[in-house]
């Protein structure tokens, strides 16, 4: 995806383009809530449906299948109708797939619904990175999108004790009810603050945006000629799934099931957790050691994550199970430390690119655990094991497996930066 192309100089800083970035991460917010929903609805979701885990796996992992599949498509629907168009065009979707969340009748309306939502909140993050390239001073780019990932951190607080509350008050069918609620809000806002460059107003038509998105597809083909870029992708895939997959599935049904902590209760672990996940991308943006030392952290990191797991996996302690997924939640931040490998793996004209690789690879790969650690527990049911000995064993084994062939093939060569 290339901003530059279509975009004027960045004017400097104003209220005006503070107000639609604030309007903007709302969606981004409610993105983040959507894929977090599952620690607190997987137990009343499993009871009403009489849901597998497997089918747990599935439908939280529809919603990352969903949304890693749009993101070229839609940084291509950005380049040519711009961060305006492009949102208030796709989030509806996610207005429609969780109302039918709230009403769904069956398990198939449940999985559609989760679907649309993907999609629907696919252009979230990317159109926030977009605008701020477009409408603020390049010094303030780091600033800002530190800015919006902790206003989106809002929408996974309101998953943890707040869902919670709701639920128990309510039900599930409430919880997407008001969230479908708050997209609405979210759609109207950026309807009514957000604007764009009369250049970007004006779209190309159609066809453009079909070879656009035809010469978007084959510019990844060089990324894969690349001998590192196998092994990132690898890594990529596991190292925010872990976290997306504990703390937006498995935590709450563990907490009930192991240890008989109510909704509520597992609630205010996950929100705990949120806090912790919140605050350290930042400590680890500031420690940042650079050069081959970033890549060494990034690999001691997982491995000490795949540990963590593979301790909830064989203990059945309430301590490690409350304890180490809020220390986790601390340590995941290690995961923007491959925004700052791949922006120097890649020549300046590849980095949009590598991104964009990067970005499918983790919410394909949330996907990929989410699902395969439902089938792991479904199978150790019906083998008659402890089923979130199987979920924390896979979870540790795929972020090991991902971390070791990151460290066997080929990396980048370390350039400080």
């Amino acid at each position: 995806m290339n901003t530059n192309a279509v975009s004027p100089p960045p004017p400097r800083w104003s209220t005006s383009a503070a107000a639609m970035l604030v309007a903007l991460a709302s969606a981004f917010a409610l993105s983040q809530a959507f894929r977090t929903v599952g620690a607190m609805m997987a137990t009343p979701l499993s009871g009403y449906f009489g849901l597998t885990p497997q089918q747990l796996g599935m439908w939280a992992g529809t919603f990352h299948f969903a949304f890693g599949i749009m993101q070229l498509a839609m940084g291509v629907s950005i380049d040519i109708f711009g961060v305006r168009r492009t949102v208030l065009t796709a989030f509806p979707l996610a207005v429609a797939g969780a109302a039918l969340c709230a009403v769904a009748p069956n398990f198939h309306a449940l999985l559609l619904g989760q679907a649309l939502i993907g999609v629907g909140c696919a252009p979230a993050f990317l159109a926030c990175t977009v605008f701020i390239a477009r409408h603020f001073d390049a010094s303030r780019f780091t600033a800002m999108s530190g800015l919006v990932m902790s206003m989106a951190g809002m929408g996974i607080l309101f998953t943890g004790t707040p869902l919670a509350l709701l639920i128990e008050a309510a039900s599930w069918r409430a919880g997407y009810a008001v969230l479908a609620a708050f997209a609405v809000l979210s759609w109207l806002v950026i309807f009514w603050r957000v604007r764009e460059p009369a250049a970007l107003a004006n779209p190309q038509p159609v066809p453009a945006e079909r070879q656009s998105l035809r010469k978007a597809v084959r510019e990844l083909v060089p990324l894969f000629a690349m001998p590192h870029t196998l092994g990132l992708v690898c890594f990529a895939c596991v190292s925010y799934a872990a976290f997306i997959t504990l703390r937006g599935l498995w935590l709450g049904p563990v907490l009930h099931d192991r240890h008989g902590l109510s909704l509520v209760a597992s609630g205010n672990v996950a929100l705990v957790m949120t806090v912790a996940g919140m605050i350290s991308p930042m400590l680890f943006g500031r420690m940042d050691p650079g050069g081959a030392r970033r890549t060494r952290w990034m690999m001691g990191c997982a491995f000490a994550g795949a540990l963590m797991f593979g301790a909830m996996a064989l203990t059945h302690s309430r301590m490690v199970d409350i304890g180490l997924p809020i220390v986790y939640g601390l340590l995941s931040g290690y995961s923007v430390l491959q925004y700052a490998y791949t922006k120097n793996a890649y020549p300046a004209a590849m980095t949009g690119r590598a991104m964009a690789l990067m970005n499918m690879a983790m919410f394909l790969g949330v996907s990929l655990m989410q699902w395969t650690t439902g089938v792991a527990a479904s199978w150790a049911v019906a083998h008659e094991v402890e089923p979130y000995r199987a979920v924390f064993l896979t979870v540790a084994g795929m972020l090991a497996a991902g971390t070791i062939a990151f460290l066997v093939l080929p990396r980048a060569p370390a350039r400080a930066g």
